[in-house]
């Protein structure tokens, strides 16, 4: 197709045009022509280094700079599997609100602005592309079980003791909620809607929050969990760290940290020493914070 045959075919000076802009309004804008802005761009605070993928966490301003733990279970998961299968990225302090998704983590891939936002349920698949691996296959029926027993059974306990416990005031409040605003108003909102977030989580799976049963079913867990690592470095005996090692980090980190990301101190210790009671569980931990932190 030629130049010509691509222009649009034009009007004859005596054909009207529905679509015409009338006199005053074309007059109007003449004075006052039509901007078209650039698309927005990441946040100010957002890291400005393009070259490595970035990873939202839950984070303190200091500790991602540091890319230090997150002190929340879900993206420390992500944050510890990235660096076991050896992906560089760097860390962005952000929250709920500012994903995608509505959830941490997310990554945004390096490259030319805007990328497509990665999600935790591709984090996997997407970790194992960039650093060369095999794709990720589903875990195996005892994998699952295993992974079952740290998102379900540790996990609820956790939920329990961080917001339905003294702990909200001393450890939740000065992370998630201080950390985001220093309205009065927005803070008691915040704390309203975690301490239900958490309450109808832990609703959906039982009729009533007993708190005996969630801590004795997360000793279980824990026991379970030391038991299957026995003398090894990592589960089931791997060479390397697997998604199991860093859902069981993701816990026994934030759990073993006295100040968790620098802030008031365990009042319920509770699930610290389910942990602190089982060497190997501690001894996995600092293997993997020695080693990739």
């Amino acid at each position: 197709m030629s130049a010509d045959e691509d222009r649009p075919p034009s009007r004859g000076p005596d054909v009207a045009s529905a679509f015409a802009v009338p006199g005053p309004v074309k007059r109007l804008f003449a004075r006052f022509p039509l901007r078209v802005y650039p698309p927005n761009g990441p946040p100010l605070r957002a890291p400005q280094n393009r070259r490595d993928p970035v990873l939202y966490v839950f984070a303190t301003r200091r500790g991602a700079v540091a890319g230090a733990p997150s002190f929340n279970p879900g993206c420390l998961k992500w944050q510890a599997f990235l660096k076991f299968r050896g992906v560089r990225f760097v860390l962005a302090s952000s929250s709920n609100h500012a994903s995608p998704s509505g959830a941490l983590p997310f990554l945004l891939p390096a490259g030319s602005l805007p990328p497509d936002p990665v999600p935790s349920n591709r984090l996997a698949k997407w970790a194992s592309d960039a650093a060369g691996y095999p794709e990720e296959n589903s875990p195996t029926s005892r994998e699952f079980s295993y992974l079952g027993l740290v998102d379900h059974n540790i996990r609820r306990a956790w939920l329990y003791s961080l917001y339905l416990t003294p702990n909200f005031d001393s450890v939740a409040t000065p992370l998630y909620i201080n950390a985001t605003s220093s309205a009065a108003a927005v803070r008691l909102f915040l704390a309203r809607e975690l301490v239900n977030a958490a309450t109808d989580a832990l609703l959906g799976t039982s009729s009533v929050i007993d708190a005996a049963q969630l801590y004795s079913e997360a000793d279980d867990a824990f026991e379970s969990l030391s038991i299957l690592l026995g003398e090894d470095s990592w589960f089931f005996g791997a060479d390397s760290p697997g998604i199991l090692d860093a859902a069981i980090f993701s816990y026994t980190e934030p759990l073993i940290q006295e100040r968790l990301g620098g802030g008031g101190m365990w009042v319920d210790g509770t699930l610290r020493q389910m942990v602190l009671g089982r060497p190997r569980l501690v001894d996995h931990r600092n293997r993997i914070l020695g080693m990739y932190f």
